[in-house]
C-alpha cells in the first residue's frame, strides 16, 4: 500500500479490526520510510449492476454518490453515521441480490425511499423531494399520505417495524 505522504511502497499493519456491519476491515498502517500512520479500509468488491437513468442513459454502480444523496436528506436528524452506511448495504446487497446486469435508477430510488422511512420520515421526504423532482405542496402531502397509508396497513409498532440497529441514540 502506497503512503499517502511520501509515496513509498513498504508500510506494514499495525492494527486490524472489522468496521461497520462487519462487511469491511479497517487496518491501521505505519509508513516504513516516513514513519506516520494512516488508515485504509477493505471492503468485498461486489458485482453490482449498471443503473438506468431516466433519460436512458446508463452508467455504474457509484457507493459514493447513493451515500451522497443519503447523507444530505439526513442532514440535521438524528441519525448516525453507521445508520446510513447500513442503509447503503442493504441496497447494495438487495442489487447484488436481484442478479441483473441493468436496473433502473427509479427502483433503487424507491428502496432507498423505503429505508429512510422505516429510518426517519422526514429524511425519506427530504429524499423523495429530490428523487420524485416535487413542485408543490401536494406532492408532499401525497407523499405523506402513502406514507401513513402503507404504517398503518402493516403489523406491529412503528418501533417494530423500524430497523432497531438504526435508531437515533437519545
Amino acid at each position: 500500500m502506497r503512503c499517502p505522504y511520501c509515496g513509498d511502497d513498504a508500510s506494514r499493519v499495525v492494527d486490524t479490526r472489522m468496521a461497520g456491519s462487519g462487511e469491511e476491515i479497517r487496518r491501521r498502517r505505519e509508513c516504513e520510510e516516513c514513519g506516520r500512520r494512516f488508515t485504509t479500509r477493505e471492503r468485498t468488491e461486489m458485482v453490482l449492476p449498471r443503473i438506468i437513468k431516466r433519460d436512458e442513459r446508463r452508467e455504474d454502480y457509484a457507493r459514493d454518490k447513493l451515500l451522497r444523496g443519503i447523507d444530505h436528506a439526513c442532514v440535521k436528524r438524528p441519525i448516525r453515521t453507521d445508520a446510513i452506511e447500513r442503509v447503503v448495504d442493504r441496497v447494495e446487497r438487495w442489487l447484488q441480490e436481484t442478479g441483473e446486469k441493468e436496473v433502473e435508477s427509479l427502483r433503487i430510488g424507491e428502496r432507498v425511499m423505503a429505508e429512510l422511512t422505516a429510518l426517519d420520515s422526514l429524511a425519506a421526504v427530504r429524499f423523495a423531494s429530490v428523487f420524485r423532482n416535487f413542485q408543490a405542496t401536494d406532492d408532499y402531502a401525497e407523499f405523506f399520505e402513502a406514507v401513513e397509508s402503507k404504517r398503518d396497513s402493516r403489523p406491529g409498532t412503528p418501533s417494530e417495524r423500524a430497523h432497531p440497529d438504526d435508531e437515533a441514540p437519545e
